[in-house]
């Protein structure tokens, strides 16, 4: 009898195995959800996105997630309107501007990745006692107008005392990607560039950071997800398994070393050594980029706002509500 009993549990833990090795098969050949992230830019300023898509951590929430890059927030913003992307990974500053607008599946943010701009100035010679004072009757790439770094920049010109247009010359007729070849062929005395570009000048001897806007602008809901009011509703499950996945990531950063960080996104950038990676990783870890979890404050989106408006793009009359373009529910429920 003792021998039967032995053999049905062995029997019954044999067939257990089969049921959960055949159901990770299953996940493994096509059971994952498909969806489309896209995001502003490629920079290591995303490293905890780029660690999560590594790292597995979306595919562990049943996701296989499409990354692509669409070099602005305002193609961001386009491409979840138009279904192109089911995500949109870009300044939350754009939903505001959508909604504005007057469209009724207008974007909403579930979560936050930065907490700061992500910019450095950059000059043409070393300058390690520089101050802002410096930048009076200068001329500054400052990026596409309405656009989160470039209003950054003028909020901290304004908080040093320098009107943009004034006291300093901010060009804003160049776009976000043009702005490295701009200044490399020698259009401006600075210019503000996000990692890696930024390494890039300086390894070629021609410029040098010299400060962090993001240090200087404050804390700020600077980079967050974001999908149609539609979309949410219809797949709440999707937005709850990306949060996760993105929360592991953050996370796995926060106590990650640069160089094990830059080790685990290389093949995001792989034109970059692992050293240069490091180096980078390191410059946003000290300048405290990234959120400890993906929730958004109400605090930090109005600081937001006074940024945007304080740019004249926007007046109070278009303030818009944070419980209007933010949900963060997702973010609260993260495991």
């Amino acid at each position: 009898m003792k021998i039967i009993l032995k053999i049905f549990i062995v029997l019954l833990i044999l067939i257990t195995l089969s049921f959960t090795l055949i159901s990770c098969a299953g996940k493994q050949s096509g059971e994952l959800k498909e969806i489309k992230l896209t995001e502003v830019t490629r920079s290591v300023f995303y490293a905890p996105q780029y660690a999560a898509l590594a790292l597995g951590y979306f595919e562990d929430e049943g996701l296989k997630v499409e990354l692509t890059t669409s070099a602005g927030a305002d193609k961001v913003t386009a491409a979840v309107l138009s279904g192109e992307a089911d995500i949109g990974f870009c300044g939350p500053e754009s939903t505001v501007y959508v909604y504005n607008e007057g469209k009724q599946n207008y974007i909403i943010t579930f979560a936050q990745l930065t907490k700061r701009d992500g910019s450095f100035l950059v000059a043409r010679q070393p300058d390690p006692n520089f101050t802002f004072d410096k930048l009076r009757g200068k001329y500054i790439i400052g990026g596409r107008k309405g656009g989160m770094p470039e209003m950054s920049l003028e909020w901290v010109l304004r908080e040093n005392g320098l009107e943009p247009g004034v006291d300093v010359t901010v060009d804003t007729s160049i776009q976000f990607a043009a702005m490295t070849g701009a200044f490399l062929q020698g259009t401006g005395d600075y210019v503000t560039l996000f990692e890696p570009a930024a390494l890039a000048v300086e390894k070629q001897g021609k410029g040098y950071i010299v400060a962090s806007i993001g240090k200087e602008s404050g804390v700020v809901p600077y980079t967050c997800y974001n999908a149609t009011k539609d979309y949410i509703e219809q797949n709440p499950d999707v937005i709850q398994a990306f949060t996760n996945g993105l929360y592991k990531g953050m996370k796995w950063v926060e106590k990650s070393s640069p160089q094990k960080i830059a080790e685990a996104i290389h093949p995001y950038f792989p034109d970059m050594s692992i050293e240069d990676l490091t180096k980078v990783v390191q410059r946003y870890k000290d300048q405290d980029s990234w959120n400890a979890d993906p929730t958004l404050t109400k605090e930090s989106y109005e600081h937001m706002l006074d940024i945007v408006i304080r740019a004249g793009i926007l007046t109070d009359n278009d303030r818009v509500p944070y419980e209007t373009l933010f949900n963060p529910s997702f973010a609260q429920k993260v495991k």
